[in-house]
């Protein structure tokens, strides 16, 4: 199972990024997907999941400025970031998971980071 994040990167505060993940190895279709990040010093906390069924949620934080999506044909999902913050920055991690007979089918990828410079 691969989950490879990109798109992250340097952008000044009140600006966009557009983060995907594309998994491989997982029936992505199957999968809820998640965000998560991490910033220096702090717990690692969910930023947005979208659901295999397609419903959303968001941090309070991120509510009104991110949106969540996924494209099963292309196994990715992606986190679209505006009117970002200096406390946005941090490393930001794509998350598949999926409960099925009592199985809990957990997996990761290696993090990108988004800085927000004010």
């Amino acid at each position: 199972v691969q989950l490879q994040a990109s798109g992250g990167g340097l952008v000044q505060a009140g600006g966009s990024l557009r983060l995907s993940c594309a998994a491989s190895g997982i029936m992505f279709n199957r999968y809820n997907m998640n965000w998560y990040r991490q910033a220096p010093g702090k717990q690692r906390e969910l930023v947005a999941g979208i659901t295999s069924g397609g419903n959303t949620n968001f941090a309070g934080s991120v509510k009104g400025r991110f949106t969540i999506s996924r494209d099963n044909a292309k196994n990715t999902v992606y986190l679209q970031m505006n009117s970002l913050k200096a406390e946005d920055t941090a490393v930001y991690s794509c998350n598949a998971y999926r409960l099925y007979l009592d199985k809990k089918n957990d997996f990761w990828g290696q993090g990108t980071l988004v800085t927000v410079s004010s």
